[in-house]
């Protein structure tokens, strides 16, 4: 009796284990029912859960027109696997209903729902297409033998799937956009037949828009209905384009071979119990989408000398690392702006700071994150200075000015201004004082007065002053001549500090470089789309700092145009060209166009031939 109820409580311990297990996993509650019936015909629902229900918690859901014919039936099955020790354990809970399909249509059964450990899940609508003729594949089917030998197999396979069974569509949030507002583009494929994979996967260029690609790694196939019909559809691609020239844009079409898989009769005799009757054959399908026509409007006239080209929703936080410095020590000052829309084109705002402060490149750091709901996030500039000269000082207010498309209007944003006190240098501002003799330091020697020297005495002609001699006026001018060099140095510099565009050229190079090097360690790591995106990155951030093209005019057609001024060679236009359509089109393409190591070392020796043309 003692070992039974051992066994008992082992048993139960086991149950319990096994059933926390189960709860441990995410429960799904999915169902499945075909997408195409004919009228008349009776069909199954299932509603599918990896967990066992709360008790009578199971909602059923409102079937429209469909009739009801069995149901609802139950199952319930239970697996469970150790391996190395360790348990898992699988629940099928499955609930079935028989359907009748009465007159054609679409028709779109509710969603059900079901408790587990009190928690309500529920299932998606699943629409349902009721035709009013049997589908292909079953008028194949109950043809059995009659016609297979007045065709081929590919023409036969060829009838059971219609024109638009396999559809490739591109979906264009916005028609009509402002220049640097940006618009979603969503390519979807359609199937109503099974598909084993795909081939020649090409998408557009894109050519004036900037692209930003979402992830679409984890996309499902999700039931839709489109123009009337019923479809399992996927997302392939899906980007975000930010226009950069306005007038009529156009997306090129995307192109996919689908490769689908029908059953057909079989030509040989055999008989169907040992697998006759039927061959599984796989047809390939290309698909295209439309072209489309982007309107892209220019920004309205009148913008104020604070836009730099920034388009969307935005605020701004403006710091000083500190109200009080002591002279010849370093401060910054910060500037973040943070919202939604073309964020990563927004350049630092221009600071300006007293003629004794000596300002430094502005460090930018950045977070963003690109969704369909558009980019978001936020970009810092940090601008470091060092104050030279103590005194009280006023920092002005920094303007911001971005482009609301939905307002349709230039909305300036302004920071307070910061006032600064500079304090001596504790360090190296002493002042140094000469001190001279006083009476108590003059000692005397016992011969202070000499006698008076008798005989001949050599004399020698007496020198000159130096005072107002050509030695002491050559050395002034010299001095005066060294000392407005110095003055004028450090008003140039101080100037050049202050010219945006002239700090940004000079730092071009140096920029591309840093960049070159990411792209390098991405090469290396093989990661292919990290590593074209740096380069694009590299080679339009290196073009827009060394000629002052702003972002929003960043096309082509003007780096070209700048390249031709500066006398660059033909053949560095038309490299440049090659390049960004090269890393574009192997950015988007599983297949790469070009090697990595070719397109970076072409990428090196563009910008190095192009600084030697400038510095000429």
């Amino acid at each position: 009796m003692k070992g039974f109820f051992c066994k008992i409580t082992l048993a139960l311990c086991f149950v319990i284990f096994v059933g926390s297990a189960a709860r441990a996993d995410e429960v799904t509650f999915s169902a499945n029912a075909p997408m195409v019936v004919t009228a008349g015909e009776s069909f199954r629902v299932e509603f599918s859960l990896n967990a066992t229900p709360d008790d009578d918690s199971f909602e059923a859901p409102d079937f429209g027109a469909f009739d009801v014919l069995a149901g609802p039936a139950i199952s319930q099955g239970h697996s469970i696997q150790i391996i190395n020790g360790a348990m898992t354990k699988n629940v099928n809970y499955t609930i079935t209903y028989v359907l009748l399909a009465q007159d054609a249509g679409n028709i779109t059964i509710g969603p059900a729902s079901i408790k587990v450990d009190k928690k309500r899940y529920k299932t998606q609508p699943l629409p349902i297409e009721i035709s009013d003729k049997p589908s292909a594949g079953s008028a194949q089917a109950s043809q059995g033998n009659s016609g297979s030998s007045d065709k081929s197999i590919e023409e036969e396979a060829q009838g059971q799937i219609a024109k638009d069974d396999l559809l490739l569509r591109v979906h264009i949030s916005k028609q009509s956009v402002f220049k640097g507002e940006p618009l979603l583009a969503t390519f979807k494929l359609y199937r109503r037949v099974a598909i084993v994979g795909y081939e020649d996967i090409k998408f557009p260029s894109f050519n004036g828009f900037w692209t930003q690609d979402i992830d679409v790694s984890n996309a499902m196939w999700q039931r839709e209905t489109l123009n009337g019909k019923v479809y399992e559809s996927t997302v392939v691609k899906e980007c975000l384009l930010y226009p950069q020239q306005a007038g009529t844009l156009v997306i090129e079409p995307a192109t996919i071979t689908a490769i689908a898989q029908v059953i057909v009769q079989s030509r040989r005799n055999i008989d169907p119990f040992f697998g006759g009757g039927h061959e599984v054959y796989n047809l390939r399908r290309k698909l295209q989408t439309p072209r489309v026509n982007i309107t892209v409007k220019e920004l309205p006239a009148g913008a104020p000398a604070s836009f730099t080209g920034a388009v969307g929703k935005f605020s701004m936080e403006a710091s000083l690392s500190a109200d009080q410095l002591a002279a010849n020590s370093a401060g910054t000052f910060t500037v973040k702006i943070t919202g939604q829309g073309n964020l990563p084109f927004i350049q630092a705002p221009k600071l300006t700071l007293p003629a004794s402060f000596e300002q430094y490149n502005v460090k930018t750091t950045e977070s963003i994150q690109t969704a369909t709901a558009g980019t978001s996030g936020y970009r810092q500039f940090e601008y470091p200075f060092i104050a030279r000269a103590e005194g009280t000082y006023r920092i002005d207010s920094i303007l911001f000015t971005y482009f609301n498309p939905d307002r349709r209007e230039y909305v300036t944003l302004s920071s307070q201004s910061f006032p600064l006190q500079i304090t001596p240098d504790a360090n190296g501002g002493e002042s140094y004082m000469i001190k001279g003799l006083s009476k108590e330091d003059v000692q005397m020697l016992g011969q202070d007065i000499r006698f008076i020297r008798l005989g001949k005495a050599r004399l020698q002609p007496m020198r000159e002053p130096f005072f107002l001699s050509g030695l002491y006026i050559g050395l002034l001018a010299a001095i005066l001549v060294l000392f407005a060099g110095t003055y004028i140095a450090l008003r140039k510099q101080i100037r050049d500090s202050q010219n945006a565009a002239l700090i940004r050229g000079r730092r071009a190079n140096k920029v591309a470089i840093q960049r070159f090097r990411i792209a390098k360690n991405y090469m290396e790591e093989h990661n292919q789309h990290a590593f074209y995106e740096e380069m694009l990155k590299a080679l339009w951030g290196y073009m827009s700092d060394k000629f002052n093209i702003p972002v929003a005019n960043l096309t082509k057609e003007n780096v070209r145009e700048e390249l031709h001024k500066r006398g660059a060679a033909p053949e560095d236009t038309q490299l440049f060209s090659e390049l960004i359509t090269r890393c574009d089109e192997a950015q988007y393409s599983p297949v790469a166009s070009a090697r990595m190591s070719d397109v970076y070392r072409d990428g090196l020796e563009l910008i190095s031939r192009i600084e030697s043309i400038i510095k000429r």
